[in-house]
């Protein structure tokens, strides 16, 4: 009798990669669409504390043990960095930069990951191969935000300093997460973690006076539909598919997302919402897409260690979402 085949069906790989592929992709769009009409910080945080809710709820119906005061600190740690700073920058920055120039420069950070995973988790020095692939990729963000062509239009300094520091801070919350005292559920722990990060962004908002500038009467329609949008695919939907593929795939092909999110990102913001696509962007895009393949499939190989794992929500590259 032949052994029971394992494998995961074809149609659901398919359409679980499809899901991390376009929609994380799109994401970086939809939060432009949704800051047009809603305050940034506020916009974020009603995101992420109902996707947590929802999440955190259906771990409990399925009798996932509650997390300890522990797990809860865990939370709050990765939440704050990944999220509160990590996403709250992007949201922030995509008030002052296009979204897909914004996906372009988050998409540094694995290059931040690797460096951090060497300094503080002592792992293997990069090698020539990885070095190579930091100094293309940060060059390909040179070339993005300061372009040596003459009267060129240049890519707003503190939206790009925001997006940087972004993509650092979620390399440093996504470190954090491996040695953390976690659930041993993973929807759970990213359910206390939305929670927490949420709540963050929430405070952040009132602090900086969003409520006042809050008008409910001038959010459109495209901004609602766009924060129904990355709760319901940017952070539950695709999220799970993102996990079963962790479970199904191999590192290497999941890692893939990492540079077809930036990709998509652009050619989004270029079709649906009129931002410009020069040849200078699509050099750039070529670079710094080229840089994350070498130092992932570098690191991918090397692995003799935990994986960094990406991101709980919204990016591969490191992310849980943007």
């Amino acid at each position: 009798m032949p052994p029971p085949d394992n494998r995961p069906p074809t149609l659901g790989l398919v359409l679980a990669f499809a899901a991390v592929y376009l929609v994380w992709g799109s994401t970086y769009l939809a939060i432009r669409f949704a800051i047009q009409t809603i305050p940034p910080f506020l916009m974020a945080g009603i995101r992420f504390t109902c996707a947590g809710t929802v999440l955190y709820g259906w771990c409990r119906l399925r009798a996932v043990p509650r997390p300890t005061a522990r797990h809860w600190m865990s939370a709050l740690i990765v939440g704050g960095f990944m999220l509160a700073a990590g996403n709250g920058l992007v949201v922030w920055a995509e008030q002052r930069v296009p979204s897909g120039i914004a996906a372009l420069i988050v998409a540094t950070t694995p290059f931040w990951m690797v460096l951090l995973d060497w300094w503080w988790r002592d792992a293997p020095r990069p090698n020539v191969a990885v070095v190579g692939g930091l100094l293309i990729g940060f060059a390909g963000v040179a070339l993005l935000v300061n372009p040596w062509e003459a009267h060129a239009t240049t890519v707003d300094a503190a939206g790009t300093l925001a997006l940087l520091c972004s993509a650092l801070f979620w390399a440093f919350g996504s470190i954090y997460s491996l040695e953390a005292s976690k659930p041993a559920s993973p929807l759970l722990f990213t359910a206390t973690a939305m929670l927490c990060g949420g709540a963050i962004l929430l405070l952040v908002g009132t602090a900086s006076g969003e409520w006042a500038r809050l008008d409910p009467l001038s959010i459109t329609r495209r901004s609602l539909l766009a924060v129904v949008y990355l709760i319901v695919f940017g952070s539950l939907i695709t999220y799970s598919a993102y996990v079963w593929l962790l479970r199904v795939s191999t590192p290497a092909r999941v890692a893939t997302t990492g540079y077809v999110n930036p990709v998509v990102a652009v050619l989004l913001g270029w079709l649906l919402g009129g931002e410009g696509l020069s040849s200078r962007t699509l050099l750039a895009t070529a670079v710094i897409i080229a840089a994350v393949a070498l130092i992932t499939s570098v690191r991918s190989r090397q692995r003799d260690r935990p994986a960094v794992s990406p991101s709980l929500l919204e990016r591969p590259t490191g992310r849980m979402n943007p």
